[in-house]
């Protein structure tokens, strides 16, 4: 670690708040626009299917630009390339505000998680470098906090902002932060000295390999946040961009171990503590992003809550989650070997789906809610230091750098992953129990034929004739097979997201800790 790069007193908090601020606006900005997306498609004229667009292109671009992160931050200085970025959010930002149309949105969009995307890789990296070896424990504390914290708290503001002002606030409300930390970036960030930095700044730019990884994985997001809703492959824009997806990582893994200059040295996952790191930061994001998504249509589809009042539901989870990060932090820097806290951690998560699974019914309520979240708040506390620490403790030098970037990108994917298997699951199961229970109601049976009489009974005592009694019984038994239809799909989700964390359990115990704590002096 360079210790030059070491703040102390008032500029350590100004680097922190910079460092915090910055990826909690990218993070945030990843869900803020969710609950508006009825607003936006209104106001500009939109389908349901066409403004989801406003999210993918965010998040394709995202998910491109974080593993080159460090390689920009290299060749161009970090501070620059933090500061560019910043600039380029904040800008984006504004011009989201200012669209007036779908696709005009959408192109913004996509100029702000290019930008926004750096914020997050680089955060972490400005953070670890401004505190001394002793306290890097809580830096990578401080910065969780944000990546866990920071997806629970997008819905809820993004609801207030709409509902008491208007959808482009929500983007409006980025600017006077974006600038004030552009300033502050410019006047207080430091730039390291990497080793080799002068000769990547003079070496040619690897523009194939941009290309390739731009195309292998902008094509894999797409396909991933629109395969469901376009019922995958039946679509043929879907099905191409899986075959450019595949051929263009393909080739991309091929162009980076035989080029001099990669714009992603993948010779790093070798490493095989990395490459295990890697995995569990798949399944980090998938179980994070995963379970934000069932939770939320749960409350809404089935007890009825509107979008602010779901997202509200993850407040004192993640403000659990907020508490225990220090505390698992200080851990980690006492010496507690970050595999047992993983492990620990990944069974506390099979713990909370289980209880999850064993709450979930049509009558359930809020109160019914709260402690399997703040359960689910206690166990993430628990997963993405030791993932962090675990995934780098045996790296070294610029190996760091290219690592945390691989760490960073599979828990966004891990993320489109969850969020694309969990939604076809859901439809799948929903469409098979519902055939299910469709064929146990016989009218014949005495407690249908009961039930019906008694609810035909009821609507006729409120003034309706017996045929438009008769149809909405029919429909309100519908109805009732379609909810319960809906909460044993979600059962069902929560079981087998619990098993899937059952059994990662054993490899976080073979991954070995390095000798020495882990130098994320080069992490991006």
């Amino acid at each position: 670690m360079d210790d030059s790069l070491v703040e102390y007193g008032f500029r350590r908090v100004i680097v922190t708040v910079i460092a915090i601020v910055c990826a909690l606006l990218e993070i945030i900005d990843t869900s803020i626009v969710n609950v508006a997306l009825p607003s936006m498609a209104g106001n500009l004229d939109a389908s349901v299917s066409e403004i989801t667009w406003v999210i993918a292109a965010y998040a394709i671009a995202n998910v491109i630009v974080v593993p080159m992160s460090g390689w920009f931050s290299m060749r161009f200085g970090r501070r620059n390339y933090f500061a560019f970025s910043i600039a380029l959010f904040t800008i984006a930002s504004l011009m989201c505000g200012q669209a007036t149309n779908l696709w005009e949105l959408v192109i913004f969009r996509f100029i702000q998680g290019s930008g926004g995307g750096a914020l997050l890789a680089t955060s972490q990296t400005i953070l670890t470098e401004s505190y001394p070896k002793e306290k890097r424990s809580l830096s990578t504390a401080i910065f969780g906090m944000g990546v866990i914290i920071g997806p629970t708290l997008g819905p809820p503001l993004g609801g207030w902002i709409t509902d008491n002002f208007s959808w482009p606030y929500i983007f409006y409300v980025n600017i006077p932060l974006g600038i004030i930390a552009c300033l502050l970036t410019l006047q207080y960030l430091k730039s390291p000295k990497f080793k080799g930095g002068a000769a990547a700044q003079k070496a040619s730019i690897d523009w194939l390999g941009i290309g390739l990884l731009t195309l292998g994985v902008g094509a894999l997001q797409l396909v991933l946040e629109k395969g469901q809703e376009e019922d995958w492959f039946n679509k043929d824009y879907i099905l191409i961009a899986a075959i450019l997806s595949f051929f263009g990582l393909f080739f991309f893994i091929w162009r980076e171990f035989s080029t001099k200059n990669p714009v992603v040295d993948l010779r790093v996952l070798k490493n095989t503590n990395l490459a295990i790191g890697t995995g569990l930061s798949f399944i980090l994001g998938f179980g994070l992003y995963g379970s934000t998504l069932v939770i939320p249509q749960f409350a809404q589809f089935i007890l009825g809550f509107t979008a602010t009042q779901a997202g509200l539901l993850f407040i004192p989870a993640s403000l659990t989650t907020g508490f225990m990060m220090p505390i698992v932090g200080t851990m980690v820097g006492k010496g507690v070997k970050p595999s047992y806290l993983l492990a620990f951690g990944f069974f506390g998560f099979f713990i909370f789906c289980f209880w999850m699974y064993l709450t979930l019914t049509p009558q359930t309520g809020e109160s019914d809610l709260f402690w399997p979240l703040i359960a689910r708040g206690f166990c993430l506390g628990f997963l993405f230091i030791p993932v962090t620490n675990l995934a780098l403790s045996t790296l070294k030098g610029k190996e760091i750098a290219d690592g945390a970037a691989f760490t960073g990108m599979m828990r966004q994917l891990g993320g489109s992953f969850g969020i694309a298997i969990i939604t076809t699951y859901l439809v799948r199961r929903q469409e098979n129990i519902r055939s299910n229970l469709v064929e146990h109601l016989n009218l014949n049976d005495p407690n249908v034929s009961g039930r019906l009489a008694s609810t035909k009974a009821f609507l006729m005592s409120k003034g309706y004739t017996p045929d438009i009694a008769s149809n909405m019984a029919l429909k309100i038994m519908d109805l009732t097979v379609l909810k319960q239809t809906n909460v044993l799909a979600y059962m069902q989700v929560f079981i087998a997201l619990g098993i899937f964390f059952l059994i990662c359990i054993p490899f976080t115990l073979m991954v070995k800790q390095g000798k020495d704590k882990v130098d994320t002096s080069m992490a991006h």
